[in-house]
């Protein structure tokens, strides 16, 4: 994206449109803080001039580089090459008479391409080599801010097109929850009708049995011979009016069923709109936590101020077995006061011999329980910092004027209410920090007896 107010040294370096290239001279410029696509143009010129260089300008270090097939010399070589420019006057002057002779426009300070003209001042050693290479990282780190920031829009855009799906979706459920029990309340009303339709037969029944009643009165007075007919017919009135009773019955019973039913259907459909109201709530608490952590990213503990990476309810704990029933938790996090354990289990060794192992004891630990491990050194007199550490610990060391037991409490504070965190160490005043903080104490003399079985 283009900046509308560039700043005024992004525009054009001063006073370089009449500048003639120079000789290489010695370099000023910071070789370990260029930007990658500068070191990259540097590689592929020296790289393009390696090929034709006479032996005696090439650096001993680079001599293997030269047999390599043109088209990989940047690529394999680059390191080599960027190192044979930084440290061999002779090697950089070479290549800036190559570039002269074969490619000129490649030294022209003026070029609209920032990075050819970082590099063209770089290997010149001109004064301006500094600006340059500033402004070539600027522009670098703004197009990697630009990039980061064109992700989290398009994330959130996507965000948000889920959430509407989901509306619709609730907004789709809502509509047929309404339907079905409207369905139920008609149906409800259509039994009710049956029902009282069923009481006014019932009640005509029972007129017909009082005027059978009353005419079996009246014929007993007439004539014995009529009396067996009329108690037979009455006997069959009777006989009728059961069975409109049993009907009545059944309509009732039939209509108590439809009731329990609809009452069923009401209460499924009251449960399913929860559990959608729930299921709805739990993806926008996992959108909010997504947009509040970001996905996969670094740890607390890898954000502690206060030391450096080597580059590449709480009690306390006494025996093995508890550590390893703490070990077994998930997400747990294990940090270790470094020095504090290897003076206690072997303390004859050198510093870098004790560091050493309690590095490699610790990775297979990682291995087998898939802790996180952080190990945590006083930096104070440390000469040599270990290049790596292997897979699965994270080894730290304190800076200056920072002491290891600071560090190790800011690794505590960082991690989130909740996670379990473990802590070796045998300094009580660290023990009882740790342990008012949530993380869980065990002494070195444990975490030394759970490595010797490892």
């Amino acid at each position: 994206m283009h900046d509308p107010n560039p700043e005024p040294d992004e525009l054009a370096p001063p006073d370089l449109e009449d500048a003639e290239p120079t000789l290489a001279v010695e370099s000023t410029v910071d070789w370990g803080g260029l930007p990658d696509g500068l070191r990259a143009r540097l590689a592929e010129l020296a790289a393009d001039a390696l090929g034709d260089m006479a032996k005696v300008d090439v650096p001993q270090s680079l001599r293997s580089v030269a047999r390599f097939a043109p088209t990989k010399r940047a690529r394999l070589g680059g390191s080599s090459l960027i190192a044979g420019l930084k440290t061999s006057a002779n090697f950089r002057t070479a290549v800036v008479e190559w570039l002269r002779k074969n490619r000129p426009s490649t030294l022209e300070l003026t070029a609209p391409d920032p990075v050819a003209a970082a590099a063209a001042a770089v290997l010149l050693g001109d004064e301006v080599a500094t600006h340059y290479v500033e402004l070539v990282a600027r522009r670098a780190g703004d197009a990697a801010l630009r990039l980061e920031r064109d992700a989290a829009v398009l994330k959130a855009e996507r965000m948000d097109a889920e959430l509407e799906r989901l509306r619709a979706e609730r907004a789709q459920t809502t509509g047929f929850a309404e339907k079905i029990r409207e369905e139920a309340e008609v149906e409800l009303e259509r039994l009710r009708k049956r029902l009282r339709e069923q009481g006014v037969r019932l009640k005509e029944a029972k007129d017909r049995a009082e005027s059978a009643a009353t005419e079996v009165a009246q014929a007993r007075a007439e004539a014995q011979a009529q009396l067996v007919r009329l108690t037979a017919e009455r006997d069959r009135e009777r006989e009728r009016a059961e069975t409109e009773r049993a009907k009545a019955a059944r309509a009732e019973a039939d209509a108590d069923v439809a009731r329990q039913s609809a009452r069923e259907a009401r209460q499924a459909d009251e449960v399913r709109l929860a559990l959608l109201v729930d299921t709805l709530d739990g993806a926008v608490n996992g959108l909010r936590r997504e947009l509040a952590l970001g996905g996969a990213g670094p740890r607390p503990a890898d954000l502690v101020r206060g030391a450096s990476a080597a580059q590449g309810a709480v009690g306390r704990v006494e025996d093995p077995a508890a550590l390893d029933r703490l070990l077994a938790l998930p997400a747990v996090h294990l940090i270790v006061d470094g020095y504090n354990v290897t003076k206690t289990g072997y303390p004859d060794l050198p510093l870098s011999d004790q560091r050493d192992r309690l590095v490699h004891q610790l990775a297979v630990l990682a291995a087998r329980t898939g802790a996180e491990v952080t190990l945590v050194f006083d930096g104070a007199g440390v000469v040599a910092v270990p290049a790596a550490a292997p897979r699965g610990v994270r080894v730290l060391f304190s800076d200056p004027g920072v002491l290891a037991d600071d560090v190790i409490r800011a690794l505590v504070t960082a991690e989130p209410e909740g996670r379990p965190v473990v802590v070796v160490t045998s300094d009580r005043a660290v023990a009882d920090s740790v342990r008012r903080r949530g993380a869980h104490p065990v002494p070195s003399a444990v975490l030394l007896a759970r490595l010797g079985r490892v």
